[in-house]
């Protein structure tokens, strides 16, 4: 499949978010100066919700397109996903439960934790972070991975599926499959859905996004400069103010699934030929799935060093921010760049040879 460079570029975006809504929060914990007035600093949660919609958007158009020529294949499916997310997966699960069970404690670092190690590496092993993020908040290095177990779960369920479906019955098996989940999960009879963060419509709507797209069913959208400026708008001012975050969970949610969904669409199809090819943004974006998965690994040495050597008593509180915000980002960056070239590149070039 083409690569698509503004995806790259909203990859990084959207991992920069998460990075703006959990450094607070551990600054916050660790009593450390720390700035959350602004909406854009609360919208973590929301970004990876994009990262569904998007993730759903680009793996149902590979599926389609390849079931499209009677060549899909859910071995070579499998195998790429495995190659793709189970190193840099399982790498930050054992340095996670090192990290608080073992460096921790050698350090002398007050923690408690609070589960059975083994209940903590079975769910982690068996992508269940979501679960065990809820049941035990294991900390933040092992909680953030709770969205690769949504993605991984959904290529559980993704895969046969689709295989199964006629492949001229794709879209209303996805229509029916998405309006289905959304309605039993804002059920209170399967409120373990929402305890867990089980929100697989933002991914099936994603997916239908892009076989609308595929089958040229979204061309009115096209047909008018307007529609893509109104949805560009709108989704800036659902991340930078609150009218868009209904208290009503339904509500929020159908939002928050249509306008991802006619944004993912917009900056793929219809972009008036707005491209951004920055090298440097671009490849920022390559490495946005260890940007997701590093920082809070960043975060915790930086606010470790920022307690151990007391710089916060140093500078004015705005200047310690600004320094712990430019620190964890630079671990972040430097972090993710040698995984990428070092570590993940090894992976992905064996799952290249799996492409249908």
């Amino acid at each position: 499949m083409k690569r698509l460079p503004n995806l790259d570029v909203l990859r990084f975006v959207l991992a920069t978010l998460v990075v703006f809504f959990h450094l607070p929060q551990l600054c916050r914990n660790q009593g450390l100066p720390y700035f959350l007035d602004a909406p854009i600093f609360n919208r973590g949660v929301e970004a990876v919700y994009m990262f569904f919609v998007l993730s759903g958007f680009l793996i149902i158009k590979t599926i389609y397109s390849s079931k499209q020529r009677d060549a899909f294949s859910i071995r070579k499916f499998y195998v790429r996903r495995v190659l793709r997310i189970f190193p840099l997966y399982y790498l930050v699960v054992i340095f996670g439960f090192v990290f608080y069970w073992i460096i921790l404690p050698k350090l002398e670092i007050p923690y408690t934790n609070n589960y059975p190690l083994w209940d903590g590496l079975l769910l982690s092993t068996f992508f269940l972070p979501n679960i065990f993020a809820k049941l035990y908040m294991p900390g933040g290095i092992l909680e953030v991975l709770w969205s690769i177990g949504i993605e991984e779960q959904f290529y559980i369920i993704v895969a046969p599926a689709l295989f199964l479906v006629n492949k001229n019955r794709v879209l209303q098996f996805l229509i029916g499959l998405t309006g289905l989940y959304f309605l039993i999960f804002h059920l209170s009879l399967f409120s373990f859905l929402k305890s867990f963060n089980m929100v697989f419509f933002f991914l099936f709507f994603g997916g239908i996004v892009a076989v609308l797209e595929e089958k040229k069913q979204l061309q009115f959208f096209k047909k008018n400069k307007i529609y893509p400026i109104i949805i560009v708008v709108l989704v800036l001012l659902y991340f930078v103010t609150d009218i868009f975050h209904s208290t009503n969970t339904y509500i929020f949610n159908l939002i928050t699934m249509v306008l991802f969904g006619m944004f993912i669409h917009t900056i793929s199809h219809n972009n008036l030929g707005v491209n951004i090819q920055n090298k440097a943004l671009n490849y920022l974006g390559q490495i946005s799935y260890g940007l997701y998965m590093f920082h809070v690994i960043a975060l915790n040495v930086v606010v470790f060093l920022f307690l151990k050597l007391q710089i916060d008593t140093i500078f004015n509180d705005w200047l310690t921010i600004v320094l712990i915000y430019m620190l964890t980002f630079a671990f972040t960056f430097i972090m993710a760049h040698l995984s990428y070239k070092y570590f993940e590149t090894y992976f992905l070039k064996l799952k290249n040879k799996f492409r249908e």
